[in-house]
């Protein structure tokens, strides 16, 4: 059962049919191959004929492996006066694939091509080559809160209609479409993600990227996910492995961070100085491209509470359209400083505000010291959260999620 996702459909919507072609990005298992199939499918129910939507999956054995194995396949299909409408799934896994699609981009113009791929450095770099100036790239994330709830409500899998409730199972199995067909238990949930998570590190950064150390890059991996909320530096990584009797260098944990978020394993946000007014060239912080993710391959602790908030705020920002960097403000830290249009939404995340005065400064302050009228907010799990402080608005987390 294909279950529609509105939000990323609108997006697509507007370029079926033109001449231009849609690329699907995103981490492996993130619903990229559901919404090609469900686009397709909206097309036979406009009244496309079945025969004019040819859909291919390079994951299976049975699609062509070769650029020339692709290219004979569709010069025996797409016969015929007509358009037709050509959807390939995984991409990436067609060797030498965009000298084809350049090909039937360039010589027919009654193809509409949609792709998808789980690499960002292969489709942008391969498709910058080709098609420069030719296609647009929509970003797929995982299920937001939103969809979770709309999901486990059609898939059958949610028992309580309580908010709090619900987002109490998102918080602890993320949001990876394939695993609301059925109602998994918790050892499940994790065993099923960490083969999403080997699946996308084996194909996607180890292969793509020829790594030879790969016992280096997995506890990299795991080290940015246990990290997840907190500043890194390719120096204090270098500097943490060493107390380990590890060594790497520097360059080569820049390397291998780059090569996990060209996977979409990892999410950076940059950090932005917002008095300064710029981006910053260090201490970036990152995200996993799901929070299942974090409890999957570190584990499910309440220490890492805090960072599993930051990175469910970061995904539901991005998944709204706006651009995320860690602000900075003076010797103080904004979580995120969101921008949309060129505006800029200032939000901070914790576990509580309410828990004590300390606490709620802490939080507070570095919001307050921005002397701007942009909106500013405070999510957090305070289940009766309301009201402002100074012009900072505190919002119940799951609420703010639904909204």
């Amino acid at each position: 059962m294909l279950v529609p996702r509105p939000t990323y459909a609108s997006r697509i919507a507007p370029f079926v049919g033109q001449r231009i072609i849609k690329v699907l990005t995103g981490l492996r298992r993130s619903g990229k191959s559901s919404l090609l199939s469900l686009t397709a499918e909206n097309l036979v129910a406009s009244g496309v004929p079945a025969d004019r939507v040819v859909t291919l999956d390079f994951e299976s054995l049975a699609a062509p492996s070769d650029a020339v194995a692709l290219d004979t396949y569709l010069s025996e299909r797409l016969v015929g006066p007509g358009r037709y409408y050509l959807f390939l799934n995984e991409i990436q896994e067609v060797d030498q694939w965009p000298r084809v699609v350049n090909s039937w981009f360039a010589t027919r113009e009654d193809v509409d091509i949609y792709l998808t791929g789980s690499n960002s450095r292969l489709l942008s770099s391969e498709l910058a080559t080709y098609i420069a100036g030719r296609y647009v790239s929509v970003p797929v994330g995982t299920l937001s809160f939103a969809e979770h709830l709309e999901f486990s409500r059609q898939m059958g899998t949610e028992a309580s209609a309580d908010l709090g409730a619900g987002f109490a199972t998102y918080l602890r199995r993320g949001g990876f479409p394939g695993l609301y067909a059925t109602s998994y238990n918790d050892p499940e949930v994790d065993q099923a993600v960490t083969d999403i998570y080997n699946s996308a590190l084996i194909q996607d950064t180890i292969n793509r990227r020829r790594i030879r150390n790969v016992d280096m890059l997995r506890r990299l991996a795991a080290f940015a996910l246990e990290s997840v909320g907190s500043p890194l530096s390719a120096r204090s990584v270098a500097d943490y492995f060493k107390s380990q009797r590890r060594r790497v260098d520097p360059e080569t944990v820049v390397n291998y961070l780059d090569a996990l978020c060209e996977s979409y394993i990892l999410v950076k946000a940059p950090r932005y100085d917002v008095q300064g007014k710029r981006l910053l060239e260090f201490n970036e912080k990152y995200y996993a491209g799901d929070h299942a993710l974090i409890n999957a391959i570190v584990g499910h602790q309440d220490r890492h509470l805090p960072g599993v908030l930051e990175n469910i705020v970061q995904a539901e920002l991005r998944a709204r359209g706006y651009s995320v960097a860690v602000g900075k403000v003076g010797e103080q830290e904004v979580d995120f400083v969101a921008t949309k249009a060129g505006e800029p939404l200032y939000v901070q995340v914790t576990v509580s505000l309410t828990a004590s005065e300390g606490t709620r400064a802490r939080e507070l302050a570095p919001l307050k010291a921005i002397r701007d009228s942009y909106p500013k907010l405070v999510l957090s799990l305070d289940r009766h959260a309301g009201g402002t402080d100074d012009g900072v608005r505190h919002v119940w987390l799951p609420e703010w999620l639904t909204t």
